[in-house]
């Protein structure tokens, strides 16, 4: 009798938290951001200007634009359409409730989570749909801060995009069903394309059943000492979503893996390795590989002097963004103008939607305003993602990552390093695991190091 009081006052603790979390993270989207009209703004890989109309020209790799091949000439409109297009994993509430708790949402405290699950989206939209794919409906979404995208009053440019914004309002419509929207399609790769879409958001579904949503990630970190309701910090959550991909079994993803760097060192051969090991289907073609390496950039606060790195690394085009935050929030980042860093933020309270339903609304998985915040803001735990689809891909990365380390570096330390060679020829014990147990014990041991060292979310 006792232990089912004990039980209902668990979960009306639980039901107000819940309430306090769900009004505190309800106006995150309703805060202003400005973006310069004179500046370029890189978003994984692509650079924007936001000019003119009449100046539509493509622009030299110039002022933040470092890699001229990917350099793209684009209004407002068109970084709005690719911003909305990445996929936004935030609290919810009222999902089905995680084993071993009484907790039916992750507000306060599932940041971290859902920041790497956003990584994780990115990885797999690179590898089934490709960076140029943009979501068709993404400007159909309702911006609701849409007017102080930019901070420069010229009325040529405001005027054109105030039109364009009222158009969209007058254009949105109740969501879809899958059916409208393939209807809508001219061809099968466009309806491919959508079909993909839907699928990856829906394996970041909040219900025991999805492959990288909440509840298995939770499962797979308790392996390492976490349970639901704790703070997880971006290393332990970079080995999370290792071992949420190494264990799903969809025939869809049989051709992608993912390798966590170990105390900043990624070791080539390891790397390759896991590339190339033979397939279900028998199939030994290489495998994609997105790589995880969890770095501190500097001690209590992060050293400034590492900000063009990480504009470097935000610049790349098989970056899929980076796991962080500041001080007790964590953050996806995504992007950079001038010092400020671009991202999608997790601490906006949505309601539960069932992804199992065929026709599931997408527009929640969709964020319409990016954030912006100054990087000397930025805590130094982080974990920076790569996405190669090949060995060669790989090999490649490398070896560009490798020069902008040695020119950032500035004759200090660097933030991590390739090495050929496997781990084992380092005398490092391999990280292969048991398969009665997830993690192997080198594997617990950092785990418990980083859960220790890495800042508390809020």
């Amino acid at each position: 009798m006792e232990a089912t009081g004990t039980d209902e006052v668990d979960k009306l603790k639980t039901k107000f938290i819940s309430a306090w979390n769900n009004m505190k993270y309800s106006w995150v989207l309703k805060t202003k951001t400005y973006f310069s009209r004179n500046s370029p703004v890189l978003l994984l890989g692509k650079c924007y200007h936001f000019k003119y109309e009449d100046e539509n020209k493509l622009l030299p790799a110039r002022s933040g634009c470092t890699i001229e091949d990917h350099v793209i000439a684009g209004n407002v409109e068109e970084f709005r359409k690719d911003f909305i297009s990445r996929i936004w994993l935030t609290y919810r509430e009222e999902f089905p409730q995680i084993e071993g708790s009484a907790l039916t949402t992750d507000c306060g405290w599932g940041c971290t989570l859902r920041t790497g699950q956003m990584l994780l989206a990115q990885g797999l939209i690179l590898h089934f749909l490709g960076r140029a794919w943009t979501w068709p409906d993404a400007l159909n979404i309702e911006n609701s801060d849409s007017e102080s995208w930019t901070s420069n009053t010229v009325k040529k440019f405001t005027a054109s995009f105030e039109a364009s914004l009222s158009g969209e309002r007058e254009l949105k419509t109740p969501a879809l069903s899958q059916k409208e929207t393939i209807r809508r399609y001219s061809d099968d790769h466009e309806m491919r394309n959508e079909i993909y879409h839907r699928k990856i958001i829906s394996w970041f579904g909040d219900s025991p059943l999805a492959l990288f949503g909440l509840h298995q990630l939770i499962e797979y970190g308790k392996k390492s000492g976490k349970k639901a309701g704790d703070w997880y910090g971006p290393a332990v959550v970079a080995h999370i979503l290792r071992k949420a991909v190494e264990e799903a079994r969809h025939p869809d993803l049989q051709g992608i893996t993912i390798y966590v760097a170990q105390d900043c060192t990624v070791y080539s051969s390891d790397v390759i390795d896991k590339q190339c090991t033979s397939m279900a289907s028998g199939n030994t073609d290489d495998k994609a590989v997105i790589i995880l390496i969890p770095v501190r950039l500097g001690g209590e606060r992060t050293n400034t002097d590492y900000l063009d790195f990480v504009k470097g690394i935000l610049s790349l085009e098989y970056c899929v963004g980076i796991i962080g935050g500041k001080p007790k929030q964590s953050y996806y980042f995504a992007g950079f103008q001038d010092d400020s860093l671009i991202y999608m933020d997790p601490h906006y309270c949505q309601s539960f939607v069932d992804v199992s339903i065929k026709d599931f609304p997408l527009e929640t998985f969709h964020c319409p305003s990016p954030k912006k915040m100054s990087f000397r803001k930025m805590d130094p735990s982080c974990t920076i993602g790569f996405y190669c689809r090949n060995v060669q891909d790989f090999k490649r990365a490398s070896e560009e990552i490798t020069k902008m380390l040695k020119i950032s570096s500035k004759e200090k330390y660097p933030l991590f390093t390739f090495v050929n060679g496997h781990s084992r020829d380092y005398d490092f014990t391999s990280t292969t695991t048991n398969e009665e147990d997830l993690f192997s014990e080198d594997e617990k041991k950092r785990l418990k190091r980083f859960s220790t060292e890495e800042f508390v979310l809020l």
